[in-house]
């Protein structure tokens, strides 16, 4: 008997052990949690988020605030249990945020070219916004090319063969569209004054595809110079709060109204506002941050829809113009466009 017991004394020891040691073992998952909100109108930690120099800007009674997610990658089994009974957190597999093929530091890295890429998108947003339109202009004209003789460096191109150039991306577009050897009409600004081409393509050495002989860069000419401090977040869901927060600065009128105004979502040069992860948990935290209205990636809606968080409405958002007029609305005491399923 006295065998039998300390074999079940040992047993029972080797058993609270080794739960012990599971629930201590790293898992393979990371837990969302809802992260820090900060007004990009105003200050963190004694210094602006958005500084503009060389140029007059305005205050603001109300507050536009970029949300964010916390990343626990170290998860634990006591840990993932309680994230998964809380209403806020999300258990997710960790390679939806750390891909096996990179570490967390080349996973931080790209975050951080992320975020860097979402403020100078932003920032051409909101300085067309503003009236300074992208100029996309030619930076070389290769010798011997299609357009030698015919346009020369700082040429601002404005059209080709009617349609009006936005950006860099259409002119390659555009002269690729037709085969080599056709004659496109390029209408250009040299020194403010219009002028217009006839330009006849032809097909690269290399692999036959059209050029016209030119190198071409975009620009964007303005008074002001415009810096964003703010470094301890990565990723570019701050890109669309980025822009707005920039034109209310450099705008007389108060874009707020008064409100708080929390929101998320990606933005491209041309204005769209793209999906980003976490959204439940941004919701969360605009909450706790008192916002009053939340700006929702078009994309994002239907899953914004299913963790809506009781007395905070969503504003459905795919461009810049899109949220401008659903804080227009909402500062106005009307409904912005809903956030819908589909």
């Amino acid at each position: 008997m006295r065998r039998r017991g300390v074999t079940v004394i040992l047993g029972a020891l080797i058993t609270a052990l080794l739960a012990a040691g599971v629930m201590v073992a790293p898992m393979p998952y990371v837990v969302l949690k809802p992260g820090p909100t900060v007004d990009t109108l105003g200050s963190d930690n004694g210094t602006e988020v958005i500084q503009v120099t060389k140029g007059e800007t305005s205050e603001s009674a109300g507050q536009l605030r970029l949300t964010t997610v916390n990343v626990q990658s170290q998860v634990e089994l006591v840990q993932a249990i309680r994230s998964w009974l809380s209403d806020s957190d999300a258990v997710v597999p960790r390679e939806l945020i750390y891909p096996p093929d990179q570490s967390e530091k080349q996973v931080q890295e790209q975050n951080a070219q992320e975020w860097k890429q979402s403020q100078s998108s932003a920032e051409t947003v909101a300085l067309r916004e503003l009236g300074y339109p992208v100029l996309t202009y030619v930076a070389k004209v290769t010798p011997g090319g299609a357009a030698d003789g015919v346009l020369r460096a700082d040429d601002v191109i404005t059209a080709v063969d009617g349609t009006p150039i936005t950006n860099r991306a259409q002119v390659i577009e555009l002269v690729r569209a037709k085969p080599a050897g056709s004659t496109l009409t390029v209408a250009y600004d040299r020194g403010g004054q219009p002028g217009t081409a006839r330009i006849t393509s032809k097909a690269d050495e290399a692999d036959g595809t059209p050029r016209i002989g030119v190198e071409i860069d975009t620009k964007q000419p303005n008074p002001y110079e415009i810096e964003i401090d703010l470094d301890k977040i990565g990723g570019p869901s701050a890109g669309l709060m980025f822009a707005l927060g920039i034109i209310d600065k450099m705008r007389a009128e108060d874009l707020t109204g008064g409100k708080v105004i929390a929101g998320t979502g990606t933005i491209t040069d041309n204005g769209d506002v793209g999906p980003i992860g976490g959204i439940p948990q941004k919701l969360v935290g605009a909450k706790k941050a008192s916002a009053e209205l939340f700006l929702v990636p078009k994309e994002n809606c239907a899953e914004a829809l299913r963790n809506a968080v009781p007395g905070l409405p969503m504003a459905e958002v795919a461009t810049v113009d899109d949220a401008l007029a659903a804080i227009q609305a909402f500062t106005s005491g009307n409904d912005p466009k809903p956030c819908s399923a589909s």
